[in-house]
Parts: structure tokens; C-alpha cells; sequence
């Protein structure tokens, strides 16, 4: 994409007509040699009108013209006046080696070709050489600071969209968790609790069937209770999605697997747990997704298994907690896996792998279906 010519580069070639124009005033001479060196000084202004996309060009372009105009023996304007302006483009567009070379070129041809015509050396390498080049060494100083802080603010603007953008990222990354956080939660408690209440609710219409009352009563006070914990455990998790600052209550954690087994065993289901190691101070992540993972196993048992028991394992062993869940029901179809993409499975091993641990599911050796966990302790990898 070309680069058109901006405000201050016009601007800087008016200037450098004034200043050629101003020495060649100031130098007299005859009307003709003056009318030359005036059309001299347009070209040297008009030249930075093409600095911005041909620098090291223009450069060269500059300096073959100062030195046909000395040769035309026109009004002596110095060599600041015709190259400063384009030192500094060249400079400033990041060309500050030509353009070193080009000044540097220009002041040593200008000294020899004036020690030639006899001029004082104390004159040309003194003064007039100390001031040409520290005016050529400034404007090249100038045109580099302002090129390195222009990149300077293009590199922290670019670092500050970066950082906003990781920002943006990170908080999209931190709903999307959230949302799969609630997700699971609202899986895990309902589901338990609706497969307890269409379960005790069969039960409640068979003992009304057969007219026997007492089983009926049990059978619904089991649906009030499943069905008043249930509600407990949803406005725990709903609440996360209010603005006000309410207490939350706590999500339910390993001391509470005692209930929930006494609950399933109300359903009918019987359920025998086990459990050894010490697990009175378990974290308080790894108890929540113990108990998730037993809900959830406990929970496909009741909806699919048609099982007549069940057994939960929990070992906490060294640096890990082992959960196994084994039922005596149908299990998965021969030669079928296990539903990985349903809810609760997936939910299931996402809670694991957060912890980074592992889960297996699948049919047991003897029959019936097997969920097996394990989960690390203490910061320790399963």
C-alpha cells in the first residue's frame, strides 16, 4: 500500500524552500543564477512530498542535487538547509543508517571541494564543518527518538489490547465454567430427586392399590423429604446467580453421605456402604465431588439398573480417595459402552478430571454396573 504524502511532510518541504530560499537572498548574486537557484529550492521542497514512501531515494535524490547546484556555481546555501528536513524523514521512517551515510558523504565532499578552492581550513574544518554537522546529527537524533516512540506507543497499545483481550477470554472462560458449575449441580439434585419420587410414588400407588395405607403414607413422607432436601440443595445453587450478597449455604459434602444412603434406602434400594481410611478432614472439594459421584451413581441405579442391591466402597488411602459403586442390576447392553455423552456420566467426569483424578464406568466382572474413582488427596495427582 503506497504512502501518501501526510500535512507535516508538506509542511516540512515549504520549509526547506524557505530556508534555500532565505540563503540564496541572503548570498545575492545575479538575477539569472538567483531565478536558477530558486527553481533549486522548489525541488528541494517538492522532494520530501516523496520522502514518506521512497526515503533512502530522496535522500540520494537530495544530495545529487546539492551537488549539480554546486557545481553550477549558484549561491552558496549551505548544506543544512537543503538536507535537514530529509535526514530527518529518513531518520524518522527508520532509515538512519543512509541516512548517516548520506549526511556524513555530503559534509566530507563539501570540506574537500572547499579546501580545493583555497578556502581558510580553520574557517571549513572549524566552524562551519562543527555546525553542519551537529545540525545533521540532531535532525537524524530527532527524526530516530520520535520513530523509537512512535513504536514504543504502537507496541504498549498492542500489549493493552492483548491484555484486554486475555481478559476478555479469561472472564468468558470463567462463565462458561461457572455455567457448566450450575449445570451439574442442578443435574445432580434434581435428578436424585426425581428418580426417588418416581420411584416412591410407584410405590405409594401399589400400596394404595392394594389398600395398605401405611405403606402409602411411608412411600409419600419419602417423597416429602426427597423432595424438600432436593429444594434445599436447588436454592443453594440458584443463589450463586443473584447479584445481592446473601449467605449461601453450604453444597453438601461428605458428612452428608450418610443421609443421602438412608435416603435411597427409603426408596427401597437397599445399600450397603463401607468406608475406611480417615476421612473426617477431607477437602472440602474432594468431599463435595464424592458425594456428587455417588449421588449420580446411586441416582442411574435407580432410574436403569433394576437392582436389588447395592454396594459403595470408599477408601481413603496415602495421597488418594478410592469411590466404587457396584450394583447387581442388568448393567449396560452386551458389547455396548457405557452412555458417556449423557449428563450425568459426563458431569460425573468432569468433576474428576477437575481434581485431577480419574473415573471408570462400565459393566462389573460380575454382573451389574461399576462406577470406580479415585480422587487425590493433599494436592497429590491420582
Amino acid at each position: 500500500m503506497r504512502s501518501r504524502p501526510t500535512r507535516t511532510d508538506a509542511l516540512l518541504g515549504a520549509a526547506t524552500f524557505c530556508l534555500v530560499a532565505a540563503a540564496v537572498v541572503t548570498d545575492g548574486g545575479p538575477p539569472g543564477r538567483a531565478v536558477l537557484a530558486y527553481g533549486f529550492a522548489v525541488g528541494f521542497g517538492a522532494l520530501l512530498l516523496c520522502s514518506r514512501e521512497w526515503p533512502v531515494a530522496t535522500l540520494l535524490a537530495t544530495a545529487a542535487g546539492i551537488v549539480v547546484y554546486y557545481s553550477l556555481d549558484l549561491p552558496a546555501i549551505g548544506l543544512a538547509a537543503p538536507t535537514a528536513a530529509v535526514l530527518y524523514t529518513a531518520a524518522e521512517r527508520g532509515r538512519v543508517l543512509p541516512a548517516a551515510v548520506v549526511g556524513g558523504g555530503l559534509l566530507a565532499l563539501s570540506v574537500g571541494m572547499r579546501l580545493v578552492e583555497g578556502d581558510d581550513i580553520s574557517i571549513v574544518v572549524g566552524f562551519d564543518l562543527g555546525s553542519e554537522a551537529a545540525l545533521m546529527l540532531a535532525v537524524i537524533t530527532l527524526g530516530d527518538a520520535v520513530r523509537s516512540r512512535r513504536s514504543l506507543r504502537a507496541e504498549l497499545a498492542r500489549q493493552a489490547a492483548a491484555a484486554a483481550e486475555d481478559r476478555r477470554r479469561e472472564a468468558a472462560r470463567q462463565v462458561e465454567a461457572e455455567r457448566l458449575r450450575i449445570a451439574r449441580e442442578v443435574h445432580d439434585t434434581l435428578g436424585h430427586t426425581m428418580s426417588v419420587i418416581t420411584l416412591q410414588s410407584a410405590v405409594a400407588q401399589e400400596a394404595l392399590a392394594d389398600n395398605k395405607p401405611d405403606q402409602a403414607g411411608t412411600a409419600l413422607a419419602a417423597i416429602s423429604s426427597a423432595g424438600g432436601s432436593g429444594m434445599a440443595e436447588l436454592r443453594a445453587t440458584l443463589q450463586t446467580l443473584r447479584r445481592d450478597s446473601g449467605t449461601r449455604e453450604p453444597a453438601p459434602g461428605f458428612d452428608q453421605l450418610h443421609t443421602l444412603v438412608d435416603g435411597v434406602r427409603h426408596s427401597g434400594l437397599p445399600v450397603e456402604l463401607r468406608v475406611t481410611g480417615q476421612v473426617d478432614a477431607l477437602p472440602a472439594v474432594v468431599a463435595t465431588t464424592a458425594y456428587r459421584i455417588v449421588q449420580e451413581a446411586l441416582t442411574n441405579t435407580l432410574r436403569h439398573a433394576r437392582a436389588s442391591r447395592v454396594h459403595v466402597t470408599v477408601r481413603a488411602t496415602g495421597p488418594r480417595l478410592s469411590l466404587e459403586i457396584v450394583d447387581d442390576g442388568r448393567g449396560a447392553p452386551p458389547g455396548a459402552a457405557p452412555d458417556t455423552n449423557g449428563h450425568g456420566l459426563r458431569g460425573m467426569s468432569e468433576r474428576v478430571s477437575l481434581l485431577g483424578g480419574t473415573v471408570e464406568a462400565g459393566n462389573g466382572e460380575q454382573g451389574g454396573f461399576r462406577v470406580h474413582a479415585r480422587l487425590p488427596l493433599a494436592g497429590s495427582r491420582a
